[in-house]
Formats: structure tokens, C-alpha cells, sequence
């Protein structure tokens, strides 16, 4: 790709329901407000939008309503990954006739997988579509960090963006860029470690806070971005609180939890899921009043 898909905040957006259904209405409500705040990419059905806990029939209906809604206003970037290739294809097909702007595809969970076989599953997902794709690493989740030489085989395809990089180790990110190139983007997907990743070249995170402040995450990684580290810096320490609460317990627990205190009832995460624990709706209480 000669253009990054974006630069900045990419909102990992909840996905709210009402009883058993996912609630439309609060769908349009929260994307309207990110994209007030300035935001102008989204992610829907990622780990934040509870994606195994939805159908493919939900996850369809949510792109096709969200992108109808926001226009060009803003980019609808759809969680199509799962451990099961042909099950991806076909999804990441789907989404790409929904009208999504670009997919996230976590690497493959429990199964794994080695390094060719790795690259054989996400070639079969690029080339079966035209829109850009992001990859997603996040080894707290999957149980396997994606190798530098992965991202490396990977940036020669054409409609590969980047990565999502959510492991904890910084020097990954020098690796990404020096094998992979600038062409090659890369994006914070954790919201703690955002100046740094941009520091070392990255283009943004997509952000579970931005849920929550928008604004300030948009402020602080724009500050970033402009190279002034100094405010970027103070405005992460002002976050790291409500960052830390954002991950007190498992995600997307406590953002769901929060977005009541704030207004927004996007009701509780789907079993296996659940309420928050006393202890985090203690917290909750206390940080927001």
C-alpha cells in the first residue's frame, strides 16, 4: 500500500446490546461520538467488540448498518480473523461485500501454527479480497507472539497494511520496521504503550480508552504524531489510571462497565463474559464518581 489505511486513533469499539440483541440505535449514538471527537477509523467486532461471542450473521449486519451510517466520515475496519481459514475467507468475502473500509485479522488462537503455515493463512485472507488488511498480534490472547520474519514474508503482498502490535516488547517494534519497511505500518494495540510505539515509527493505536475519552486519546496521539513528545508524554501519564482501569479485569469487561458511568448503557459482555467483579465496580465507582 502507498498510504497508510490511517494515522492515529482507530477506536476498538463495545458492541452494545439491549436484552439479546445488539442495539443499533447505541451503535449510531457511540459512532457519532467518535467521530465528533475526530476520530475517523473504527474497529467493530474486534476483541473489544466481543467478536466470539457473535454470529456471523451479527457481525455482517453490524458492518453493513455501522458503514451505512458513517459514510466517508468515517472508516469501518471489520474483526474478521478466527483459527479456522476457510471460516476467515469466507467472513472477510462478506465483509468486503458489507462495505468495509479494511479488516483485522488476529492471528490463528489454540491451533497456532508455525511460521509457513502462518503465512499460508493469512496469504489465503489477502488474496481472497481486495480491501486492506490489517494483522493483529496479541499473544495474551492467542497464545503465540507472531514473528518479525512472519510480518516480513507478509509486507511484499500488496493489500497488507500493517499490524496491530500488541505484545509488550518495544524492540519489536524497531525489528517490524527495519525487516518490513516503512510501507509496512504498524499500530499500537496497547493503549499504555502508544507514545513510545509511535516514537519508534508507529502510525497510532487502535484504542479500547478511546471508548471512553476520545478526545484526550485523539490529543495525545496526535501530539505524538507532530513529534511533540512532550505534551504527548504528559497527556499519557494523565490516561495511565484510566488505561490501568481499563484492564483491571479481562477486556472488555470493565470499558462496557464504564460506558454506563458515562452515560452510554451498552449493557453487560455475552457469556462466557460477564459483570464486573465488586472489586473492579468499586474502582469503577471511585474513578468516575
Amino acid at each position: 500500500m502507498n498510504e497508510p489505511l490511517f494515522r492515529g486513533v482507530c477506536t476498538a469499539l463495545v458492541t452494545p446490546y439491549l436484552g439479546d440483541s445488539i442495539n443499533y440505535p447505541m451503535v449510531e449514538i457511540l459512532l457519532k461520538r467518535q467521530i465528533d471527537a475526530g476520530i475517523r477509523s473504527v474497529v467493530l467486532s474486534g476483541t473489544t467488540g466481543e467478536s466470539p461471542a457473535l454470529s456471523d450473521s451479527e457481525k455482517l449486519e453490524l458492518f453493513r448498518r455501522a458503514k451505512s451510517y458513517v459514510g466517508n466520515d468515517c472508516q469501518i475496519i471489520a474483526g474478521t480473523g478466527s483459527n479456522n481459514t476457510a471460516h476467515t475467507v469466507r467472513l472477510s468475502r462478506l465483509a468486503q461485500d458489507a462495505g468495509v473500509d479494511g479488516l483485522l485479522i488476529v492471528s490463528p488462537y489454540y491451533n497456532k501454527g508455525t511460521v509457513e503455515s502462518l503465512e499460508k493463512h493469512f496469504s489465503a485472507v489477502l488474496q481472497s479480497v481486495s480491501v486492506p488488511i490489517i494483522l493483529y498480534n496479541v499473544p495474551s490472547r492467542t497464545g503465540q507472539d507472531m514473528p518479525v520474519e512472519l510480518y516480513r514474508r507478509l509486507s511484499k503482498q500488496p493489500s497488507v497494511a500493517g499490524v496491530k502490535e500488541a505484545g509488550t516488547d518495544l524492540t519489536k517494534i524497531t525489528k517490524i520496521r527495519t525487516a518490513c519497511g516503512t510501507k509496512f505500518s504498524v499500530w499500537s494495540g496497547n493503549d499504555d504503550l502508544t507514545v513510545p510505539v509511535i516514537s519508534l515509527g508507529g502510525l497510532g493505536v487502535v484504542s479500547v480508552t478511546a471508548n471512553i475519552a476520545p478526545a484526550e486519546v485523539a490529543a495525545m496521539t496526535n501530539a505524538a504524531l507532530d513529534g511533540d513528545f512532550d505534551t504527548a508524554a504528559e497527556l499519557q501519564s494523565r490516561l495511565q489510571v484510566l488505561n490501568e482501569l481499563m484492564f483491571c479485569e479481562v477486556n472488555p469487561i470493565p470499558v462496557k462497565a464504564a460506558m454506563r458511568y458515562i452515560g452510554y448503557d451498552c449493557g453487560c459482555c455475552r457469556l462466557p463474559l460477564g459483570d464486573p467483579s465488586p472489586d473492579t465496580k468499586k474502582k469503577l465507582s471511585s474513578f468516575f464518581g
